[in-house]
């Protein structure tokens, strides 16, 4: 089913989230986030005017896009951040390394502790935070820590008793109480790094009344500068205090699990939980009972989707109680060959990352019932339209060919089949033409047609399936070579001709001596058009296999008895063809491969009258 853009720009919420572009390999190439979805993704494509480069390069490959939607910016952020890390698209050139998460670390493996930010998690006695979405947040909440508890910002390596000749600026400036100078003991010291760690624990509400008081005596001194300064320190504690729910704590991996279902339809909607870190999902169609609860699609899904998966994380987050929890989860447990849990979250930002998981799993839900109702419409319901406008009813089976040649050199056919209304590759077939020289598509398509249906008589592996219609690439003649070939052999199947106009393009069906126009069945007209372009294309391609190996040609290969292994091996003893003229009938028979009868092929080869 064709991915129309313009439509699918129409079903975009407004929500924040974070939008996916495909290429036509289905690859992914761009990865961004949005305030705003349905805004942010219809900008791509509008004018080209004020868009980048690399936009306006970017935006004739995407085939199709989609989205996940999210509660805030934030997790938006932190997933679109998670995607790019894990896919590394094409076009996402800000995120490439692995500094995508700031962390905050406390040095306390030293005497006299830091609090420096780092993008990399070590195995030391050192403590992290985070990790965080906002880099500036992250420095200005650093900076503000050193200011509050005169934390030193160097790098000086202060192990004992170190006296220097003189403190640096920041002990001048207040900011730091010069342990390099032995001007505060490591007790007095650690006691301002306490209270730093009770910040990064959560605890700054001491910090937000201290600031909070600040702000407001300096703007009662009418040092407004300071105060706006202030101001901003606030803002950057609150912004990094704030609930990450995209980002679960370090270590951790687990998926979420939640269902929607329509009665008929469900979609079991996964986030993948990894080393803390939401880094993708993905959703799954099942087929339900109307009566079937969400416990029990879940259970159902959870039983089909760990069978065969290699990777199980140690918890399972699902939206509903399921049935048979215990032995799914002892099941499980002996699968991971350690302790599983299967859990439902009922508050907090675990219960919140669930209905994100529900929430989404709706909206694909009805997204698809849509879209699956236009591909029954286009495929099945196409094939099913067709049948009753050629009056043959039901059509489960249509094969297509198409003969293909330039100027008469090695002429192809190719067989496509279209099975309910969608391509059936590993039925394919394609021929080369054996009995017709130059350019008579009317008999070459004869032997194609000829040499099919006579393997299906005699029940050839990949041949005994008849279809219910067969389409000729052409009109009357095309059809006309179809109908005599299969009175010849005594089967009866109908056959149609897919008319193009003068501009090549798919114009209506030649059946039973009359022209049938398509235009006012637009399904059946796709239909038709994906076909004929198929066919087209899988004949094209096999001519252009056999022209590019026709091209390659050595004079060595019409020497009877001079095979692909002794050609190379008279290519390897002797520089070029001409030496090979020149060789003696001895020396090509003490060449590896060669015996009597070929090297005397090879002499006589170029040695005969007339031999240039």
């Amino acid at each position: 089913m064709s991915f129309i853009i313009e439509e699918e720009l129409k079903k975009l919420p407004d929500s924040p989230g974070v939008y996916i572009m495909h290429d036509a390999s289905d690859a992914i190439i761009y990865v961004g986030k949005a305030v705003n979805l349905k805004n942010r993704v219809r900008q791509y494509f509008q004018s080209d005017r004020n868009k980048s480069p690399k936009i306006r390069k970017m935006v004739p490959q995407i085939e199709r896009f989609e989205y996940v939607v999210t509660d805030s910016e934030l997790e938006a952020l932190i997933l679109e951040c998670n995607l790019i890390k894990e896919n590394s698209p094409k076009y996402n050139t800000l995120l490439k390394d692995d500094k995508t998460y700031p962390f905050i670390k406390v040095t306390t493996d030293e005497e006299f502790p830091r609090i420096i930010m780092t993008r990399k998690l070590k195995k030391d006695k050192s403590k992290y935070f985070g990790p965080y979405s906002d880099a500036s947040a992250v420095k200005e909440t650093i900076e503000l820590l050193r200011k509050l508890y005169k934390i030193r910002p160097c790098n000086y390596k202060i192990q004992g008793v170190l006296k220097t000749e003189r403190p640096c600026l920041y002990y001048h400036i207040h900011q730091c109480e010069a342990p390099c100078a032995n001007l505060v003991s490591r007790q007095e010291y650690n006691a301002g790094v306490e209270g730093a760690l009770r910040f990064l624990n959560g605890n700054y509400k001491e910090i937000m009344n201290e600031l909070s008081d600040k702000m407001a005596k300096a703007s009662e001194e009418m040092r407004f500068e300071e105060a706006a300064s202030y101001l901003e320190l606030i803002k950057s504690v609150r912004h990094i205090g704030e609930n990450q729910k995209a980002t679960m704590g370090q270590g951790e991996d687990r998926d979420i699990i939640a269902a929607a279902s329509d009665g008929s339809e469900a979609i079991a909607q996964i986030f993948f939980v990894r080393d803390g870190k939401l880094i993708g999902r993905e959703h799954y169609h099942l087929h339900v009972d109307p009566d079937e609860s969400k416990g029990g699609i879940i259970s159902d899904f959870i039983k089909q989707f760990y069978s065969g998966t290699p990777f199980i994380p140690k918890e399972i987050m699902a939206s509903e109680e399921i049935p048979d929890k215990d032995v799914i989860e002892e099941w499980l447990s002996e699968k991971r060959e350690s302790k599983v849990r299967v859990v439902v979250p009922k508050k907090g930002s675990k219960e919140k990352l669930v209905t994100l998981a529900e929430k989404n799993a709706r909206l694909v839900l009805e997204q698809d019932i849509e879209r699956l109702k236009k591909e029954e419409a286009a495929t099945a319901g196409a094939f099913k339209k067709l049948g009753e406008l050629l009056g043959i009813g039901s059509l489960k089976r249509i094969e297509a060919y198409d003969i293909s040649n330039i100027s008469g050199f090695q002429s192809v056919g190719s067989m496509v089949v279209y099975e309910n209304g969608a391509p059936k590759r590993a039925d394919y077939r394609k021929f080369k033409i054996k009995s017709v020289q130059g350019p008579d598509d009317y008999s070459s398509m004869r032997e194609v047609l000829t040499r099919r249906f006579r393997r299906a008589l005699e029940k050839n592996k990949g041949f005994e399936e008849l279809p219910d219609l067969i389409l000729m690439d052409g009109g009357k003649g095309q059809v006309n070579v179809c109908i005599q070939v299969l009175e010849e052999l005594g089967i009866d199947i109908q056959a149609a001709g897919m008319v193009k106009d003068d501009r090549h393009r798919t114009r209506g069906l030649y059946f039973n001596n009359e022209e049938i126009s398509l235009k006012d069945e637009q399904d059946c007209f796709r239909l038709i058009t994906r076909i004929q372009d198929e066919v087209h294309r899988f004949a094209i391609t096999y001519h252009r296999l056999l022209r590019s190996k026709g091209q390659v040609h050595s004079v060595l290969d019409d020497i009877p008895l001079i095979g692909e292994a002794r050609r190379k091996e008279l290519l390897k003893h002797f520089d070029n063809i001409e030496q090979i003229k020149s060789a003696s009938l001895s020396e090509l028979k003490d060449i590896p491969g060669m015996n009597a009868a070929s090297a005397k092929a090879v002499y006589d080869f170029f040695n005969k009258e007339g031999a240039k």
